[in-house]
C-alpha cells in the first residue's frame, strides 16, 4: 500500500462512522416522533369520526360521485362532439385540398389556352393554306392559258378578219361633206 492511499481510506471510515452515528440519531427521532403521535391519538377522542359525521360523510361522497358520473356524461358528450367536429375538418381539410389543386390546374389550363389555341388554329390552317396556295397556283395557271388561248385568238381573229371579211368602205361611198359632219361633233 502507498501512503497516498492510507490518509483516504481513514478519511472514508471516518466519513462512514459520522454517517452511521447521524442515521442513528434519526432512528431514535423517527421513533420518538412516533411514539408521541400515537399517545396523542390515542389520548385524543377527535380523531375518531362520530356517527352523524360519518352518514354525513357517505351523502356527500354519494353526492360527490353523482356529480362525478354527471361530469363525467358531459365529457364523453363533449369527447364525442369534438371527435365528430374533427373527422368533419379533417373531410373539410380534404375538400379544401382538393379544391386547391383542382384551383391550381384551372389557373395553369387557363394560362395555357393561349398557346393551346394558337396551336390548334394553326394546325386547322396549316391545310387551309396549303389548299389556298394550291387554288392560287392554279388560278395563275389558269389566267396564263387564258391569256395565252386570249392572244392566240386575237391573232387567229386578226387574220381571218383580213382575208376573209371584207368590210364596207364607208369613206369613198359618203361624199367629204357628209363626212366632215359625222365625223365633227355637233354642238347642240
Amino acid at each position: 500500500m502507498s501512503q497516498s492511499e492510507t490518509p483516504d481510506i481513514q478519511n472514508l471510515s471516518t466519513e462512514v462512522s459520522q454517517l452511521r452515528q447521524e442515521l442513528q440519531l434519526r432512528d431514535q427521532l423517527v421513533q420518538q416522533l412516533s411514539q408521541e403521535l400515537f399517545r396523542l391519538v390515542k389520548g385524543n377522542t377527535n380523531f375518531i369520526p362520530q356517527k352523524s359525521e360519518v352518514e354525513y360523510d357517505v351523502s356527500q361522497l354519494e353526492a360527490l360521485r353523482e356529480q362525478l358520473q354527471a361530469v363525467e356524461e358531459q365529457v364523453n358528450f363533449y369527447q364525442e362532439q369534438i371527435t365528430s367536429r374533427d373527422a368533419e375538418i379533417h373531410q373539410l381539410r380534404q375538400s379544401v385540398q382538393e379544391l386547391t389543386d383542382r384551383s391550381r390546374m384551372l389557373e395553369q389550363v387557363v394560362q395555357e389556352l393561349p398557346q393551346i389555341y394558337r396551336r390548334k388554329f394553326e394546325e386547322r390552317m396549316t391545310p387551309v393554306r396549303d389548299k389556298v396556295a394550291i387554288l392560287q397556283r392554279e388560278n395563275r395557271q389558269l389566267q396564263a392559258e387564258l391569256q395565252s388561248v386570249s392572244y392566240r385568238l386575237a391573232l387567229k381573229t386578226r387574220h381571218s378578219s383580213h382575208s376573209g371579211i371584207d368590210l364596207p368602205n364607208f369613206s369613198s361611198s359618203i361624199p367629204i361633206h357628209e363626212q366632215d359632219s359625222i365625223s365633227a361633233p355637233q354642238n347642240v
